[in-house]
């Protein structure tokens, strides 16, 4: 299906005005060996009305989270978002502000992002925070730089329990940064500390560690804080922020910078963007902190006032010299986030946490009580994600599932060496009891086809 909105007499009379005669003398100037055949075989053109009505029959055939119980994670999470966070982020004030480098004419979004900062700072236990940046896995690779800059070492340890993306992302960074990556195995899980100790050496910059992990393991950070400062490196922690409630701030525990995904606090899946990643860090980096900065400030009149500080770090003012070559943040995203966290509050976040946590805790259960499922780490405390072995092929299991309504969670085959037979469940406190039996008993029934069906075959393969 294709639509054209030229007419025959509209391209003769752009023809005209460029004094050619036929619409191929426009493309001569490629070489004919990159140049499609002239004929494509399309189908005829159709009204707008035609393509709009299949593009919607092509769209109905999606499958959203307002049909399906959504137990998949991995750092995008489907947590509740109240009304309140986007009627209120959509403003127009928000939702069409632009670069605030006049603060006198961008008060009111400077002042957002000072509070957003301020609430970032207050979940993560360190003093700065920038306004925000593109996403929680660009901001693990900026950690990473500052890192490297603050120490003038090329090394970064970093946990194999670290989300293989971001770890993916990292060795694209490394590459134009000269920076060392050295994986430290996961134990059970968990990040194998005696390794650490064993691999700092004064030659390493950070060490980085997620809190919970990709396994959705809980880690000690204060060990291994104190294992990278013996040997003089950052500490840098990937941190989940909606397990603030229930988690001790990672910088309490020692860490030097903390940053994370923000996609759970007030923004929807959105397919997986757009969200943004935030960033933290102690007084001593904040001239090494990337992105913008909001501060506050008097203006002439003596009134408190809000502007973009210690730009002379920033790309658009030092440009080659600059602590990074990231120039902008996600503004509204971010300022969705401060609205949602102002509505949750310490004891809403504290509830939230602990609904997460119960609901986790009832899913391991239920799941291991299943013929032949078992938890992957069932002595290490999670939070919210947990990994279970399954009998059968986790893909083949997850897919069947969603013809139950459910999306079970992630596959970790491909991911996680050793894991070829696990899933990766999420639950937040969307999950009622209902949603988790009902996704254990579709599980049990999906296992049991596949065990009779693997069943049949082997027999069907002896008779032969």
């Amino acid at each position: 299906m294709s639509y054209q909105p030229h007419t025959s007499e509209d391209v003769d009379r752009m023809l005209a005005a460029l004094g050619l005669d036929d619409v191929e003398q426009l493309f001569q100037p490629i070489p004919s060996d990159l140049r499609a055949p002239a004929d494509l075989d399309l189908p005829r053109p159709h009204a707008e009305q035609e393509v709009a009505a299949e593009l919607g029959r092509l769209a109905a055939r999606n499958r959203h989270l307002d049909e399906l119980t959504c137990f998949l994670g991995a750092g995008v999470y489907d947590h509740y978002v109240p009304a309140s966070v986007w009627y209120l982020a959509g403003r127009g004030e928000f939702a069409t502000s632009y670069t605030p480098y006049q603060p006198e004419m961008s008060q009111g979004v400077l002042q957002a992002l000072f509070e957003y900062q301020t609430l970032i700072s207050e979940l993560t236990g360190l003093e700065v925070s920038n306004a925000s940046l593109y996403d929680g896995a660009s901001a693990v690779a900026e950690a990473a730089t500052m890192a490297v800059a603050a120490t003038r070492r090329s090394e970064l340890l970093v946990s194999a329990a670290v989300a293989p993306r971001v770890r993916e992302l990292l060795e694209t960074y490394s590459q134009g940064l000269a920076i060392k990556l050295v994986e430290v195995g996961a134990l059970d899980g968990q990040t194998d500390l005696d390794e650490v100790r064993g691999k700092a050496s004064d030659q390493t910059a950070a060490v980085l560690l997620a809190q919970p992990n990709f396994f959705g393991v809980v880690e000690d950070v204060a060990a291994a804080a104190d294992l990278a400062h013996a040997v003089g490196a950052r500490m840098l922690v990937s941190f989940d922020p909606l397990t603030a409630g229930v988690l001790e701030p990672p910088g309490r525990l020692g860490a030097d910078v903390v940053v994370g995904e923000g996609q759970g606090l007030g923004n929807h899946p959105n397919f997986g963007g757009p969200a943004f990643g935030f960033l933290a860090c102690r007084p001593e980096d904040v001239r090494r902190l990337p992105g913008r900065l909001v501060g506050e400030t008097l203006d002439t009149a003596g009134r408190r006032a809000f502007v973009l500080t210690l730009q002379a770090r920033e790309q658009h003012i030092r440009r080659e010299k600059a602590t990074s070559n990231i120039c902008t943040n996600q503004t509204l995203n971010a300022i969705a986030a401060a609205v949602y966290l102002t509505w949750l509050g310490p004891q809403g976040l504290e509830e939230l946490g602990r609904l997460s946590l119960r609901a986790a805790r009832y899913a391991a259960s239920r799941l291991a009580d299943i013929p032949g499922v078992s938890l992957a780490f069932g002595d290490q405390p999670f939070v919210k994600e947990l990994v279970v072995r399954l009998p059968a092929d986790p893909a083949e299991v997850s897919r069947r599932l969603v013809d139950h309504g459910l999306l079970a969670g992630l596959p970790l085959a491909g991911l996680a060496p050793g894991l070829e037979d696990g899933l990766l469940v999420a639950v937040t406190e969307r999950r009622t009891k209902e949603d988790i039996d009902r996704l254990a008993d579709a599980m049990a029934t999906v296992l049991s086809d596949l065990g009779a069906g693997q069943a049949r075959r082997e027999g069907e393969e002896v008779a032969r």
